[in-house]
């Protein structure tokens, strides 16, 4: 168990997918994402998603990723980000999203 200290710790922000591709390195199927996060910045983030979702369906797709989270090198490409989801009773992920547009960099409290 943790307490409340250490969970905000956790740097959790909203970001939108401005732009999603496969990324060839990758050992088990995935996407490479290009993320909005306005005053943070544009980030780069893999996503294990390849099951649920389609690239087209991705763009301008508001996500949930924990902006503080050391970055992860796949192939020539770096995660710099890790996009939440939770597993779909299928093994696979589902993306965790906003019910309506924030504005981008909006902090998940």
């Amino acid at each position: 168990m943790i307490d409340i200290n250490k969970f905000n710790e956790l740097e959790l922000r909203v970001g939108e997918i401005l732009k999603a591709e496969l990324l060839s390195e990758a050992k088990i199927p995935a996407y490479k994402l290009k993320i909005d996060f306005g005053d943070y910045g544009i980030k780069w983030s893999s996503a294990q998603i390849t099951n649920n979702y389609l690239p087209k369906d991705l763009k301008g797709r508001q996500v949930i990723a924990v902006m503080n989270y050391n970055s992860k090198k796949i192939g020539e490409f770096i995660s710099e980000v890790l996009v939440m989801g939770v597993d779909d009773h299928n093994g696979f992920v589902r993306l965790l999203a906003v019910n309506k547009k924030i504005h981008n960099g909006a902090k998940v409290n």
